[in-house]
């Protein structure tokens, strides 16, 4: 994420993140970009990121970026939010999940209107000119 934040602040964008506070005090380490606000746990570091955020993109990675993308989604689906959805599915990594979602469409566990929370993209700027037009 640091790398991202970086970028997102070397092109003139706000930077805003939010980390548990044990992090903060103990594991934070390096130097920060933009500001850093501490929570108490995870449930109220998401539910702050989604109240401050735009729009959502999942970017390759494990378990934790899998249960954030899955809950953002699910947000939406519930009407939680209506704020996009995005997959920056660098190489094909998200295609197995992207399957995996069309079978549950096929098989009648997902709706198929709620299929298109999802967009994706191989690449950033592809996947932010379709973020903008599904918005």
């Amino acid at each position: 994420m640091g790398l991202v934040s970086h970028e997102v602040h070397r092109g003139g964008r706000r930077v805003l993140g939010y980390v548990r506070m044990y992090v903060m005090y103990v594991q934070l380490t390096g130097e920060t970009i933009g500001e850093v606000r501490a929570v108490a746990d995870m449930h109220q570091r998401k539910a702050e990121m989604a109240r401050h955020s735009d729009c959502f993109i999942a970017l390759p990675g494990g378990y934790g970026t899998l249960e954030e993308l899955l809950e953002v989604i699910t947000w939406a689906q519930l009407g939680i939010h209506d704020k996009p959805v995005g997959l920056l599915n660098v190489e094909g990594y998200y295609d197995y999940l992207l399957t995996f979602i069309d079978k549950a469409v096929g098989d009648g566990f997902i709706h198929p209107s709620q299929r298109s929370i999802i967009v994706s993209a191989p690449n950033a700027k592809l996947l932010l000119h379709k973020l903008e037009v599904s918005a």
